[in-house]
Formats: C-alpha cells, structure tokens, sequence
C-alpha cells in the first residue's frame, strides 16, 4: 500500500495527496522493486517501509525513481484507485522545474478582501516574515502562520488596488490587486471614436477586420489613404543611418598582384610574343 512519509507531506511531489483518496483508501499496487536510498529524500514508501518514490537534485537537474510499475492500478480504480494522474503529473512538472511545484516558494492570491500569500518551504524551525510593499508605497511586516506541514499563510486585508511587493527571506515577489486592464474594461465594445481625432489629422482611416483583410496600396503624400476595401501606405523616407562602414573586397597585396599580372600581359602582348 503506497504511504506518503513524514517528509513527502510538506514536499509539493506528494503534499495533499491524500484528498484524492476515496473513502475506502488507495488501492495497493502489486509489485515494488527493491531499492536502496543512497542520496536524495524519500517522499513515499510501500511493502516494509521501503522507498517508493524518491527525489534528488544533481547540479542544476533534478531526479525522480517511482520503484513500482504498477501505479496504472490506480487509473484504473483497482481497489478503489487512486491519484496516478496526479502524481505522475506532479513528478513530471517538478522534473521541469514549475514554479508551483518549488520546494522553497512564495505565491500570492487574489481575493475580495486582499491577498491571500502562501509559503512553501521544507526547512525546520519559524520562517522570516512576511515583508509587504503597498502601493502607495507604505510597508509592514505581518508573521507567517502554519496551516499545514511546510506551508503557511497570511491574509492581506486591503483595497488598495494595484502592485504589493511581497518578500519573506530570500524569495520576492510582485502581486497585482485589482483587474489586470481597467481600462480595457471600460469599453469592451470595438470602436474607431477613440482613434479618430489622430486619423483625421494625419488623413487616415480605419476599417473592420470583421470586413475581411484590407489591400494594402503605396500612395502619394497628401492623396486620399484609404477606401473601400484598401488602406494607402506613404512612403515618408522616415529613417536614420546609424553608420556606414566601408571594407576592402580583397586584401591589397592581391590588387598588387592583379596590377603586375596585368602589366606583363600588356608589356608581353606589344612585345615580341604579340607579333
């Protein structure tokens, strides 16, 4: 029967699996290979307390060793299944490094009364606080309180729209508050009245894609640049030259010997050997 040990219940791999659980418990897998854990951390165990999943960072890559092929047991609801899905997914996401899979993490939610901010971390013992940046550029410092193992959180009571900067030891992040694009939110409506005073300026103008691809014409300065179904293009010359750079095709002492060959050729052909 796979067990998530003490430790895989604080590494994002493995947290929180048991809510997948139905309410007869995982199903067993059939078959484990035997293992020996010489580096790395143990986030599940089978037969006998012998590692079922481990998990190792070496360098800058990371490694994951399922010793069992039998979790397509739990897709298919042996026993009352179980989370192969999910788990597999995880692994494989953590393997590529996703942020919502870091152990060591800082993420930040939006809700209607403020923020909601979750730290992650496997580390022993109380963490830093949690440092904030309002907006309108105020800071205070507000404790992390544990609400699971290896994950805590804190509640940012606030309506104050727009970017809080959140850190807490080494990590930092930036949370918006408030809709991405207000403005986009305004006039959600497609409409050439916002454009138009710059258009009649520069004698522009402005159709629907709805209408189908407009033709696109090389025009004159000052004639009508745009119509039925085209929009004119000018041509202002509305360029600058960084720099000119000038080279030789080829190195002198070759245009030397082009010019020698050239005057024994000629001397050769008006001498003796021309007549």
């Amino acid at each position: 029967m796979p067990n998530v040990t003490e430790f895989g219940l604080k590494h994002p791999v493995s947290e929180s699996l048991e809510r997948f659980a139905p309410d007869t418990g995982w199903g067993r897998w059939l078959r484990q290979i035997e293992v020996e854990t010489t580096s790395g951390q143990v986030l599940m165990t089978g037969r006998g307390e012998s590692p079922l999943l481990i998990v190792d960072r070496v360098g800058e890559g990371r490694v994951a060793l399922l010793a069992s092929d039998h979790a397509w047991l739990w897709d298919r609801g042996y026993e009352g299944g179980g989370p192969q899905a999910e788990l597999l997914r995880r692994v494989a996401h953590w393997s590529m490094k996703e942020p919502d899979l870091e152990e060591e993490a800082l993420l930040a939610q939006p809700m209607e009364s403020g923020l909601l901010v979750t730290r992650r971390s496997l580390t022993e013992g109380p963490l830093a606080p949690l440092e904030i940046t309002k907006p309108n550029g105020k800071q205070l410092t507000i404790a992390l309180q544990p609400v699971a193992p290896g994950r805590y959180e804190a509640e940012i009571v606030s309506e104050d729209l727009g970017l809080y900067r959140l850190g807490s030891g080494d990590l930092e992040i930036v949370a918006a508050l408030g809709p991405a694009a207000p403005r986009e939110f305004v006039q959600t409506i497609a409409t050439d009245r916002v454009m138009a005073p710059i258009l009649a300026k520069t004698n522009g103008g402005a159709l629907a894609l709805s209408q189908g691809l407009p033709k696109f014409r090389n025009i004159r300065n000052g004639r009508p640049s745009h119509g039925r179904g085209w929009i004119g293009l000018v041509s202002r010359e509305a360029y600058v030259v960084q720099g000119v750079e000038i080279g030789q095709f080829l190195p002198a002492w070759v245009y030397l010997i082009f010019a020698g060959l050239g005057l024994l050729t000629g001397w050769l052909r008006e001498g003796r050997w021309g007549k």
